[in-house]
């Protein structure tokens, strides 16, 4: 990543966000709010959040709004909700990863639609910036469930999973995220570390214009880092999101950002 990047026009930019966050009687995400604002979705599969009803429902809605459906995959892990970081084997990794697409994509042609794009989460995610055997697993995962289609994955740019999608003949999608800390190297500050995630709204706000017009942001130890990002990630799972969601899209729009969706 390079320190200083110069100012570019705002372009293209879609918002995504994690949704179908729930399980059983428990829900944590306001998708219905959520999907008024966000332009591509991602849903969670059952493996770390959600369940058969809940997916069929974000679908629905989602199909009805004209936003796209993204399988959020992860590891098994419902107690943990996904963030505890596991040893899988490849092949049975991939296998997962497909099983949660496969169902995701059940429930999205049923509302008219398809799973349009695939993009791990939590530990996984952190996991495929590095581990290249865990990429490589999860991009067979994708390619195996979908049945000779491109699925685009949607990851950090310079990952490993994105180097395994681009051998794979997969197109990769480059995220950045509004409320994150981001170190001098451009990954993700890791949510155990102090300052992690960015709880104040203005902050955000600044954070989300900056990745748009400028392409950059500030690291958690002050240094300027350049990210080429198309999307950005809006999480749902704390508290006024929704609202801070469509702060974000209302300043973003009236910097002359055209919002839409990468796929």
């Amino acid at each position: 990543p390079a320190a200083g990047a110069a100012a570019a026009p705002a372009r293209a930019l879609d918002l995504n966000a994690d949704l179908g966050e729930g399980f059983g009687r428990w829900s944590l995400t306001d998708d219905d709010a959520l999907l008024s604002i966000v332009t591509s979705a991602n849903v969670a599969c059952g493996f770390h959040a959600g369940d058969p009803a809940t997916m069929r429902r974000v679908c629905e809605r989602a199909a009805e709004r004209g936003v796209r459906i993204g399988a959020q995959v992860s590891y098994r892990d419902l107690a943990g909700f996904g963030r505890r970081s596991m040893e899988v084997p490849p092949e049975e990794l991939a296998a997962e990863v497909a099983y949660q697409i496969g169902a995701l994509e059940a429930f999205a042609r049923a509302a008219g639609s398809r799973v349009a794009y695939v993009k791990p989460h939590g530990a996984l995610y952190n996991r495929t910036v590095h581990d290249e055997e865990q990429a490589a697993a999860v991009v067979a995962g994708v390619t195996l469930a979908a049945g000779g289609r491109k699925l685009p994955v949607l990851g950090l740019p310079g990952s490993r999973l994105h180097t395994a999608a681009e051998e794979a003949g997969l197109p990769t999608v480059a995220e950045a995220f509004a409320d994150r800390a981001y170190t001098a190297h451009g990954t993700l500050v890791p949510r155990r570390e102090p300052g992690a995630v960015i709880h104040e709204p203005d902050a955000v706000v600044a954070r989300s214009l900056s990745l748009a017009r400028d392409r950059a942001v500030t690291a958690l130890t002050g240094e300027r880092v350049q990210v080429l990002a198309r999307s950005l990630c809006l999480h749902g799972d704390t508290p006024g999101a929704a609202g801070l969601a469509r702060r974000v899209r209302d300043e973003l729009l009236a910097a002359g950002v055209t919002l839409e969706p990468f796929a």
